[in-house]
C-alpha cells in the first residue's frame, strides 16, 4: 500500500480549525479525531475500488545490443486482466547505468485491455545490463490509497563499445591501397609477394631486374629499354596477435576514459585495417586468465564478434601474469608474427612483469608495445605558478622520465613502443602497423 500527496492534503483540511480557533475551542481534539477516521475510511474505500496490480501481464520488447552512447527504443505491452480500470504509474526496474528516460510513467489501462509503453535506453556503462522486475502502483478512483506490486518482466541490453575511431579508418586504408599498388604507388624490394612484370624505367633498383624474363621478350616488345623488371607488393595473410591487458593498471582512468576502453578502440580500428589488407587478426584480453578470447574471424564477421566478446570485459584488480603471454601467443600461432601488446608501460614497478616477458616474444615475433599517455601529466610538468604547482610538476616530471625509461628499455628487448593520449593512439598504432608493413617486417 502506498499512500497519496492528496490524502496527506485532506488530513491537512483537519487541521485548519485547530490553527484558526486553538486547542481551547470545545471539542476541537474530538473533531480531529473523528477527522482522521473518516480520511482513514475514505482511503480503505479508494483502496479497496482499485484494479490489482498482480493481474497484469507485461511485455517487454527491446533490441538485444546497442553501442555505447547510442540510444534505444524499448516497448512495454501492459495487458490489464482485472475487471476494473487499471489506473497509476509504473516504474521500470533498470540501473541507472542503463539511462532509462523517463522513469516513472502514468498508465490509464481498461479491463481486458492493452497499452504500449514506449521508454528511451542511453546507456552510460559498456558491458550486460540487465532489467529483473517492474513496479506498479495501482490508484483507486479518488487517487488517496494505492496498491504497489513488482512483477517479473526479465530482459537485457548488451552494450558494446562505441567504436570512435572508425572515423580514421577511410584514411588509413586509402594509404593501404596506396601501399599496396591499388593507386600507382608499387613497393618493390626484399620481403614482399611478388606481384607482376613491367618494364624498367628510370629510377628503378637494378636489383629487381628479371634477367630471364628479358630474355624471353621478344624483339617486336623490345620498343623501349626491352628490360623488365619485378614489380612487389607487401604479403598478405600475414598473422597479428592483440593481447589486451585486462589487470588492475587498465582500470585507471585516463581523460575520463578507462585505459581498457582505449585499449579496445585500438584494437578495433587496427583489426578493421587488417582485415582489409587480408591479413588475419587475433584478440585475446588476459589478465591471470583469459576473459575474452577471438580467434580465426575474418570478413564481416570479426568486427561483429570483436565487440560481442569485449562487451562485457571489465578491469580486474589484479597483478597481470606476463610469464603466461608467451604460451597464449604460443597457443594462437607458431608462425611469426606481429604482437601488439595494449597495456601501461608507464611506471617501472608496474612494467617489471612486461619487461620480463618480452625476450620470449622478441625472439620469433614482431612486438609493439601500446601504452597510454595522460595528457594532464604534461600539463601539470609545464605549471610553475607557486610552491605547491612546483612540487606537482616535479612529480610530473619523474613521472614523465619513469615512462622514458621504461620505453627505452623495451626497444632494447627489441620491441617498439607506441605511446599516445587517448583519441591518438589508436591512429597510432594504426600508423606503425602501415610502416612494418610497408618496411616488409611483418
Amino acid at each position: 500500500m502506498a499512500v497519496s500527496g492528496r490524502f496527506a492534503v485532506l488530513l491537512a483540511v483537519g487541521l485548519v480549525p485547530i490553527v484558526l480557533f486553538g486547542t481551547s475551542a470545545p471539542g476541537a481534539y474530538f473533531a480531529l479525531a473523528w477527522w482522521l477516521v473518516f480520511c482513514c475510511a475514505l482511503g480503505a474505500i479508494d483502496l479497496l475500488m482499485a484494479s490489482s496490480p498482480r493481474r497484469v501481464r507485461i511485455e517487454r520488447m527491446l533490441p538485444a545490443r546497442v553501442r555505447l552512447g547510442a540510444t534505444v527504443t524499448q516497448t512495454l505491452a501492459v495487458t490489464n486482466l482485472d475487471a476494473r480500470r487499471l489506473h497509476g504509474r509504473l516504474r521500470d526496474g533498470w540501473p541507472p547505468s542503463a539511462g532509462h528516460a523517463p522513469a516513472r510513467v502514468p498508465l490509464n489501462v481498461p479491463a481486458g485491455e492493452r497499452r504500449m509503453l514506449t521508454h528511451t535506453l542511453t546507456p552510460r556503462r559498456r558491458g550486460t545490463r540487465r532489467v529483473e522486475f517492474v513496479a506498479i502502483r495501482s490508484a483507486g478512483p479518488l487517487g488517496l490509497w494505492s496498491r504497489q506490486a513488482t512483477l517479473q518482466a526479465p530482459g537485457e541490453l548488451r552494450v558494446l563499445p562505441p567504436f570512435h575511431s572508425r572515423k580514421h579508418l577511410a584514411s588509413r586504408l586509402t594509404r593501404l591501397r596506396e601501399l599496396e599498388g591499388t593507386t600507382p604507388v608499387m613497393v618493390r624490394g626484399e620481403g614482399t609477394e611478388f606481384d607482376s612484370l613491367r618494364e624498367y624505367v628510370a629510377g628503378d633498383d637494378v636489383r629487381s631486374i628479371d634477367w630471364r624474363a628479358t630474355a624471353r621478350t621478344s624483339a617486336a616488345a623490345r620498343a623501349g629499354s626491352g628490360i623488365m623488371v619485378r614489380t612487389w607488393r607487401p604479403e598478405r595473410d600475414r598473422r597479428i596477435v592483440v593481447v589486451i591487458d585486462s589487470g588492475r593498471t587498465s582500470a585507471a582512468r585516463v581523460s575520463d576514459e578507462p585505459r581498457l576502453d582505449t585499449a579496445f578502440e585500438s584494437t578495433l580500428l587496427l583489426a578493421a585495417l587488417a582485415d582489409r589488407a587480408g591479413d588475419r587478426v587475433d584478440v585475446v584480453a588476459f589478465d591471470r586468465r583469459v576473459r575474452a578470447r577471438v580467434v580465426g574471424a575474418k570478413g564481416s564477421s570479426l568486427l561483429s564478434r570483436l565487440v560481442t566478446a569485449l562487451a562485457d570485459v571489465q578491469p580486474e584488480l589484479i597483478e597481470s601474469d606476463w610469464s603466461a603471454v608467451p604460451s597464449q601467443v604460443r597457443a594462437i600461432t607458431h608462425r611469426h608474427a606481429l604482437v601488439v601488446l595494449l597495456t601501461d608501460a608507464s611506471a617501472p614497478g608496474s612494467s617489471n612483469g612486461l619487461l620480463s616477458a618480452l625476450p620470449q616474444l622478441t625472439k620469433m615475433h614482431t612486438v609493439v608495445v601500446a601504452s597510454v599517455l595522460d595528457p594532464d601529466i604534461a600539463h601539470t610538468a609545464a605549471q610553475h605558478d607557486d610552491v605547491g604547482a612546483f612540487y606537482r610538476a616535479a612529480a610530473a616530471e619523474r613521472a614523465l622520465l619513469d615512462g622514458t625509461r621504461v620505453a627505452g628499455a623495451i626497444r632494447q628487448l627489441g620491441a617498439d613502443v607506441v605511446s599516445a593520449v587517448p583519441a591518438e593512439l589508436p591512429p597510432a598504432l594504426a600508423d606503425r602497423y602501415l610502416q612494418l608493413k610497408a618496411s616488409g617486417r611483418l
